[in-house]
């Protein structure tokens, strides 16, 4: 068996597929999971609110197409952000966070992503950033009740852009439900703007990765960048990552109208676990 597991994000795939014709698709590309995307729009954050019924039909169809939904990415902490000056918004992004860990639990998700933001759409300060403490604790006390890992996610703005910065909030928060969640293409990113190595920025979270982000970027281009087009060096980036004690990893990727995307499915499967087999991932027992 393999000793690691590849998971797919969701917005690889037409947005207007049902649940089951996303997870089948998924598991005719060989992933092992999918990521599911509560993004800003109305339509997914909706996702949280699902009935009983709705949360059953769910796992009923993880059962059918025997695909599994493991990990979720709350990017609508990016409109709604831990520590907007808005007490609306931040109230609003509480609320978020706090029914996705819920609904994680009940269907199963054991990482829920929360975006390495402050704020995003408005200036950081001191008192953002205290704000986005604060709440930040109290989602952390709602995901140790549930039994639910947070990974924050390194972004693209200069609030936590990196692991270094990532873990002063595991340092302060002093949980075992708070780890980091790095995004590859966001760090060499940032990597190259402070001059720094990815990898040794890597290292710093070592025994506080919970999974990683395999995403293709370019300087200042941090989404739909083609893989193979971009600078991240995937083979030695994950080499560290299975070296830190990394088994879970997400494509992150997005559909774009008009392409073949099973195909890309396909081939970014292909591409990525024949780096991951090179780990001494491709067999075990």
């Amino acid at each position: 068996m393999k000793l690691y597991e590849l998971g797919l994000y969701e917005k690889a795939m037409p947005n207007a597929l049902t649940w089951y014709e996303k997870l089948a698709a998924a598991k005719d590309a060989k992933f092992d999971y999918v990521e599911m995307s509560i993004d800003a729009s109305e339509e997914k954050i909706s996702r949280i609110y699902m009935s009983r019924e709705e949360r059953l039909e769910l796992i009923q169809d993880m059962y059918r197409a025997d695909m599994p939904v493991r990990s979720m990415c709350v990017s609508a902490l990016t409109k709604y952000s831990l520590g907007n000056s808005d007490e609306k918004l931040a109230d609003r992004g509480m609320e978020i966070a706090v029914n996705a860990i819920r609904l994680a639990a009940d269907i199963g998700a054991r990482v829920v992503m929360i975006p390495g933001y402050d704020v995003y759409y408005e200036p950081s300060s001191e008192e953002t950033k205290k704000r986005y403490f604060n709440n930040l604790k109290k989602v952390v006390e709602m995901a140790e009740k549930a039994g639910v890992m947070l990974g924050l996610e390194t972004m693209e703005n200069e609030f936590m852009n990196i692991v270094e910065k990532a873990m002063k909030y595991v340092t302060l928060c002093e949980s075992s439900y708070l780890k980091i969640y790095p995004d590859i293409g966001n760090l060499t990113n940032a990597a190259k703007m402070y001059k720094i190595d990815v990898l040794e920025d890597l290292y710093l979270g070592k025994g506080n990765l919970t999974s990683m982000h395999l995403k293709e970027t370019l300087p200042g281009r941090f989404r739909e960048v083609p893989y193979g087009t971009g600078h991240v060096d995937f083979e030695s980036a994950i080499e560290k990552a299975w070296e830190l004690g990394v088994r879970r990893y997400v494509a992150e990727f997005w559909y774009l109208d008009g392409e073949d995307w099973r195909k890309n499915l396909e081939e970014t499967y292909a591409k990525l676990s024949a780096i991951l087999n090179r780990q001494g991932g491709g067999s075990g027992t």
